[in-house]
């Protein structure tokens, strides 16, 4: 019977899970936490579900196979150099027939301990692998960060080396490659816009990989810089223990009307508006914090709590659904609702709302000349303010803002700037809550400075 492979795609996330099946079995390899998926396709190929396959412990979402597993009665299995309090470890050597495929089990730890890799063969046709299973250790132009066990920098950048040169690389140069994430994730920098290579083009061009020897890959793991949101914790707690509440059948969030919705938010709701940055600046509710739907899946975790209701604003009910998917995966279970409608319920209602004034990159570049007294406040990575920022720009990256407000004047307007805006109203929405009056948002921003030519600085790395 034919093989087939099916690759499921988690937005925002940048995660990549994969179903793979032959005859009347499939297994199903890193399933995100909203399930329905691997069981639809299980259902129209008329298949069982009979393993589930975790690549390493997650740190950015919650893995589905408490889930998956509940639903289909299929065995979890991942490596056995970490104690998970759930499924059943596998070493390298063992292997599972899934008819002609045999996949088996390859210790690649790095970038974290019990990480492993799946080796797939079809014995039909020989003994040569055909695709590997990568999970965080190789990625389509990077391989995984190593910054999650700050006293053994060094050792597990070695443990990553070896894991890729000394074991993936020696599958072959014609294995197909299958990692656990694609461009944007958060677990790697330098990702290809594309999800799928094999061994010998990622030998030949992947940048990680074109390094003199083992402590050059070393010294280059240990100088990276990547950045750690609260929420990690919560997501390695669920991914440890299983404990992550049972979602079963996701339903999608309930309508409130506007005075629900008000009566929630003084009860302590957290209100997250989704909308587009313009539509933001234009309307918002006080106290609400601007997360533009692209952005909820990275940035949500930095500044929402797991103790509090969260209810959404958003374009359309579609824009809503979407919203709450992306806080479910990662954890967050109690989106109360939306608010019907969006803003314009709220405004015919006769209810309270504030504006962020947008400020063209154009102006701000004559207040630097002129020398106004304003805060431009750039909110970008590290790496991205260091490569080219506006003269005199004050840097906190966004994620830390909430942490660092005192650092900001008060006394003066503050001017949120990013790379196009996005990150910057969601920096504006902060200062808003905080108490900060005049503030603003360069909509364009850097990518507005690319077409009108600002002058610009650039300064080393810190």
């Amino acid at each position: 019977m034919s093989i087939f492979l099916d690759v499921l795609r988690s937005e925002g996330l940048a995660h990549l899970s994969y179903i793979l099946g032959q005859g009347r079995e499939a297994v199903v390899i890193d399933p995100r936490r909203d399930i329905g998926a691997y069981l639809d396709i299980a259902d129209r190929r008329s298949m069982r579900i009979t393993r589930i396959f975790e690549t390493h412990r997650n740190e950015d979402y919650v893995i589905g196979s408490m889930e998956l597993a509940r639903a289909t009665q299929a065995r979890i299995y991942h490596g056995h150099a970490f104690a998970f309090a759930y499924g059943e470890p596998v070493q390298e050597g063992d292997s599972f027939d899934l008819g002609s495929l045999r996949l088996e089990i390859l210790e690649t730890p790095g970038h974290t301990d019990e990480s492993i890799s799946i080796v797939v063969k079809d014995t039909d046709f020989g003994n040569e692998p055909v695709a590997v299973f990568t999970g965080d250790t190789l990625f389509v132009g990077d391989v995984g960060r190593t910054d999650f066990f700050p006293d053994r920098k060094e050792e597990v950048a070695g443990l990553l080396y070896d894991s890729i040169f000394g074991k993936l690389l020696e599958l072959g140069d014609q294995t197909i490659i299958y990692p656990a994430h694609g461009a944007g994730s958060v677990c790697g920098s330098g990702m290809a816009d594309r999800e799928f290579s094999t061994i010998g083009y990622e030998r030949r061009n992947n940048r990680s990989l074109q390094v003199q020897d083992r402590q050059a890959f070393i010294r280059k793991k240990v100088a990276e810089h990547h950045y750690q949101s609260p929420y990690f914790r919560k997501m390695e707690e669920f991914n440890m223990n299983g404990t992550a509440p049972d979602v079963g059948v996701v339903r999608p969030p309930a309508p409130m009307a506007p005075d629900d919705f008000e009566s929630a938010m003084d009860s302590g709701m957290q209100v997250v508006d989704c909308r587009l940055p313009e539509a933001f600046a234009g309307a918002f509710i006080p106290g609400s914090l601007a997360i533009p739907l692209s952005l909820i899946p990275v940035y949500a975790g930095y500044f929402l709590d797991y103790d509090h209701a969260i209810g959404l604003i958003a374009h359309d009910v579609n824009e809503a659904k979407t919203a709450f998917t992306y806080l479910l995966r990662i954890g967050y279970d109690n989106v109360r609702g939306y608010l019907v409608d969006g803003l314009t319920s709220w405004e015919t209602s006769g209810k309270k709302y504030d504006q962020i004034r947008a400020v063209h990159t154009g102006e701000l570049v004559r207040r630097i000349q002129d020398g106004a007294a304003v805060t431009i406040l750039d909110v970008r990575k590290q790496e991205e303010f260091d490569d080219a920022h506006l003269p005199g720009a004050q840097h906190v990256f966004l994620g830390h803002l909430m942490d660092r407000l005192d650092g900001i004047p008060k006394d003066k307007p503050v001017t949120t700037f990013c790379g196009s805006g996005t990150r910057a109203i969601v920096a504006a929405s902060i200062l808003k809550q905080a108490g900060f009056d005049d503030v603003e948002d360069a909509l364009g921003s850097i990518a507005a400075c690319a077409s009108i030519g600002c002058p610009l600085e650039s300064s080393g790395v810190e």
